[in-house]
């Protein structure tokens, strides 16, 4: 018989761990831009029975038997990412972002074809073409990067660069890019070398079905991007395309690189995106860059640099460089004050990948948790003197008592009666 204990009983252990991450959640400012927080309805799916099934296959076409009711949640999945980006068809089954983007590569490509992404240093992911990441071993990377003065993609540029060395595909979008990508721009650099374009939203794609980021859907071959950061969903990847490349796709998803797919996490997805289509969904979109914008403008206003200048979308890069400390010396000290953030390279940047020269910070999970414009100078200042006070304790703990209130004002876990949810089941 399996066994009916809840899970403080069946694995104290874990269940403890599992409430001292709530505890650090809950009294901590998230400002990895990367992370987010889900909703209790997506939790529910996530943690349900459907962890239980294989489901190999799609739906109508699977390779077990019992999935009449696992086809009909895998084609709502499907029916609502199309509806939030447009395309033609899309595949729900990647289990990450950089599961998605290989099958894109495997499906689309032949080892040692030629491919353009962005740099590592300049914006780019590690499956863009890293030499430590498959993309970077299997193909023939040309890394494009900003240009070193205004610290943008120039698509001019990129597109003397396609003409020049004739990539079978290029990938544009970016994981510390914190401006609006101009996807026409790349549609004619992919013209302009007979090229796939892909791109890579997965940073963006909650702004992108929230209307204030523009889409790629009209210019590129396919979307790839994970369903958690802005998207706000559990974590995955979806693949949206027109309907040939997609057909080649998935076949590499499946059968080709993924078995049986996550159907609980399938499950989460289509909850995620019926709730990314109700209108508060746009609310929450527009706020997260109000937010970003004005804590690049507090952290501006107290002599810190912003990479480019500024942000148009969920992200930043905080270049340390004139304040004389590293990336990895930062985000110690603000982890110490109950600020999560994560060291990152800057474009060019002089020091190596595990140090680096900047931070990285965006505002989606503060926003999900109700902080406002009129929050964000609070948390510049205090994002500053954690920062400035890196080699004092006394410091950086008055940093976290004020982290700790300023947290209070926005409850994320606690219900009235002050007990956690996951303590409630």
């Amino acid at each position: 018989m399996i066994s009916t204990k809840p899970l403080r009983e069946a694995d104290p252990e874990i269940a403890k761990l599992i409430e001292q991450e709530i505890e650090r959640k809950e009294y901590s400012l998230e400002l990895i831009p990367s992370e987010n927080i889900v909703s209790e309805a997506v939790l529910e799916a996530a943690g349900s029975i459907l962890t239980d099934k294989y489901c190999e296959g799609y739906p109508g076409r699977r390779y077990y038997g019992g999935c009449e009711y696992y086809d009909e949640i895998e084609k709502l999945a499907c029916d609502r990412a199309l509806q939030l980006f447009g395309g033609e068809v899309a595949n729900v089954q990647p289990h990450s972002g950089s599961n998605a983007n290989m099958a894109v590569y495997f499906g689309l490509l032949q080892p040692g074809d030629t491919v353009m992404g962005p740099k590592l240093d300049h914006g780019g992911h590690l499956t863009h073409g890293s030499k430590v990441n498959f993309s970077g071993k299997f193909y023939n990377i040309v890394g494009y990067g900003v240009d070193p003065q205004t610290q943008l993609y120039d698509t001019d540029q990129i597109v003397a660069l396609a003409k020049e060395h004739k990539p079978k595909m290029i990938i544009c979008g970016a994981t510390a890019y914190s401006r609006q990508i101009d996807f026409e721009g790349f549609r004619k650099a992919a013209d302009a070398a007979g090229a796939y374009l892909m791109a890579d939203v997965s940073h963006y794609a909650g702004l992108i079905v929230g209307g204030v980021y523009k889409s790629p859907i009209d210019y590129a071959d396919v979307v790839t991007t994970t369903t958690h950061k802005t998207l706000r969903g559990p974590r995955g990847g979806l693949i949206i395309g027109r309907t040939a490349p997609m057909k080649k796709i998935s076949k590499i998803v499946f059968p080709g690189i993924q078995g049986g797919p996550l159907m609980h996490q399938i499950a989460a997805k289509a909850v995620a995106f019926r709730e990314a289509l109700q209108p508060e969904f746009k609310e929450y979109a527009a706020s997260i860059i109000d937010n970003a914008r004005a804590l690049a403008a507090g952290l501006q206003k107290r002599g810190f640099d912003i990479v480019s200048g500024g942000t148009d979308s969920h992200v930043m890069i905080i270049d340390l460089r004139s304040q004389g400390i590293t990336g990895d010396i930062a985000e110690d000290a603000l982890g110490k004050a109950g600020i999560t953030v994560n060291k990152n390279t800057i474009p060019d940047d002089p020091q190596p990948p595990a140090r680096t020269s900047g931070v990285r910070i965006g505002t989606p999970a503060i926003t999900s948790r109700g902080f406002t414009v009129s929050d964000m100078d609070i948390v510049a200042d205090v994002i500053v003197r954690a920062i400035t006070n890196h080699d004092n304790e006394a410091a950086l703990a008055a940093a976290r008592a004020d982290v700790r209130s300023l947290c209070s004002r926005y409850p994320l876990y606690r219900h009235k009666a002050g007990t956690y949810w996951s303590a409630e089941g």
